[in-house]
């Protein structure tokens, strides 16, 4: 039976917000650039077409972009509600990008955004086109803040724990926002919200290449959209790449489990394009493997060696234990004003996360046994299956959009968009660069656990001390509010599609 605990509906409500919210937030990135682009011609030809486009397009940005604020706000007020300890034991750090992202990016955003919508007879075309580039301007700082604290619950630069006060303190801010997994994770995000918005043009224009409406601009639109997307779908596998370095660098357990490599995979570590993972053997049966591949993705070499789960629980295992006399000196002295970690307890300090997951299986953990420590070292495994497969349909979707794009920008160049398997081809697409985006965050978020910090503080340890029925009832409230907020968008973009784009005024 599954234990809905206050931890697990926790855990619910916030993937179901955060996978929600994210259908609106790379549709937002690609589409502001994309209106951007489709801007600039228009001032550089001044061709009332392109402003007719940009004009239609920003229509249906503006109900995402809408849809997008109203699931964001609720996903903040959850680290108060139901993380408290995690807020309380991290926020002078955590806090610091969502402010930034608040004060910089969200009120940069949001002020353009009335400009691009009321100031098109306002302002000059010059003027209202530095609009449309501050909007998307705004959406990727917007991203950039955002990633920057997820960034740090995987790699926790900059910081220092502090026995006094018994919480994370922020000792680099440099440090946090050049984290190399910030870094790498940034531009893959964004890249992958520029593929779905340039998704969205192209179905819809082939949605009105098929219906023979509004052909003007569904040429032109399929047109920037072909190949913005092709970059873009190029940028996402090789800017994926390096988040998958990045992740072999800090990482280890998230890379074994989506290999389901259960021993260390000696060099050229090979790389698994299918197979059955199986748990129950801890084996995977009839896999595929490509050599090098995982070697030049996880080390960037093909003389270093890839640890396997095995290994890696082994490891964790052995920082359980180097952490349990660092655990039992801050029960007795931490919190205190004068507390001073002793030198012989320096080394183990940052292993008290890794003793903390005993805390799962009993309260006393200094009187942990062998079989215990082990049933927590093993805990450090993520859903290994489940990790398995998303990958992999990700990845599988991205080398599609990248076929499906050139073919696009092929028959761009020919100026050949009338093929009607081609356009159906488009138009049923629209959905995938969302799956694939919501599978990423899967591989991204499912992967890390049981951290909340990694390998800093277990996620069961961040939650809120509240009766489970009282998240249960807000999760409830969120289902059918959310549900609501689905209908309504739908609605509203299938409207809009409908009515089309209107002459330029």
């Amino acid at each position: 039976m599954f234990d809905l605990d206050v931890v697990t509906l926790s855990r619910l409500q916030f993937a179901l917000t955060a996978l929600y919210h994210f259908l609106f937030v790379p549709l937002t990135l690609g589409l502001s650039l994309l209106l951007a682009i489709m801007e600039s011609v228009y001032v550089m030809t001044g061709r009332a077409v392109w402003r007719e486009a940009t004009q239609f397009w920003g229509t249906l940005f503006g109900i995402n972009f809408a849809m997008g604020v109203a699931t964001g706000v609720t996903m903040e007020f959850q680290f108060g509600t139901n993380w408290a300890y995690y807020s309380h034991f991290v926020g002078d750090i955590f806090g610091a990008p969502l402010a930034i992202e608040g004060l910089m990016a969200f009120f940069l955003e949001a002020t353009f955004v009335g400009l691009f919508f009321f100031g098109w007879k306002r302002l000059s075309k010059v003027q209202h086109l530095v609009v449309t580039w501050l909007v998307a301007l705004g959406s990727n700082f917007s991203a950039l803040w955002i990633l920057v604290a997820n960034s740090w619950m995987l790699n926790p630069v900059g910081a220092e724990f502090n026995p006094q006060t018994m919480r994370m303190e922020l000792s680099s801010f440099q440090e946090i926002l050049f984290n190399p997994v910030a870094q790498s994770k940034f531009v893959h995000t964004v890249s992958a919200g520029y593929v779905t918005g340039a998704m969205f043009v192209m179905s819809i224009g082939a949605y009105y290449m098929l219906r023979g409406r509004h052909l003007d601009i569904a040429r032109r639109s399929l047109t920037v959209a072909a190949s913005f997307g092709l970059a873009s779908a190029l940028s996402v596998v090789v800017l994926g790449d390096e988040s998958g370095y990045t992740a072999g660098e800090n990482q280890k357990m998230k890379i074994a489990a989506i290999e389901a490599m259960w021993e260390t995979e000696p060099p050229p570590a090979s790389f698994t394009l299918f197979g059955f993972p199986d748990l129950k053997t801890e084996t995977t049966r009839y896999e595929i493997q490509i050599p090098y591949v995982l070697g030049l993705i996880a080390t960037r070499s093909l003389d270093k060696p890839v640890e396997g789960i095995r290994p890696l629980v082994a490891h964790a295992e052995a920082r359980i234990r180097k952490g349990l006399p660092a655990y039992q000196w801050l029960a007795k002295e931490g919190g205190r004003a004068h507390a001073s970690i002793p030198a012989e307890l320096e080394s183990s300090i940052k292993d008290v996360g890794y003793s903390l997951l005993l805390k799962r299986i009993r309260p006393d953990i200094e009187n942990a046994d062998d079989a215990q420590i082990h049933a927590a070292a093993a805990s450090t495994v993520p859903d290994v299956p489940v990790l398995f497969w998303s990958f992999r349909v990700m990845v599988a979707l991205g080398f599609y959009f990248i076929a499906l794009f050139a073919l696009a920008f092929y028959l761009s160049s020919r100026r050949n968009f009338r093929k009607r398997w081609f356009l159906w081809l488009a138009f049923l697409s629209l959905p995938l660069p969302w799956i694939a985006a919501e599978l990423g965050w899967i591989v991204a978020e499912y992967g890390r656990q049981p951290w909340i910090i990694d390998g800093v503080m277990p996620t069961f340890v961040g939650v809120s001390n509240i009766p489970a029925s009282n998240v249960a009832a807000s999760l409830a409230a969120f289902v059918l509010f959310y549900s609501a907020l689905a209908i309504v968008d739908v609605a509203l973009i299938v409207k809009y599609v409908r009515i089309g784009p209107h002459p330029a005024n």
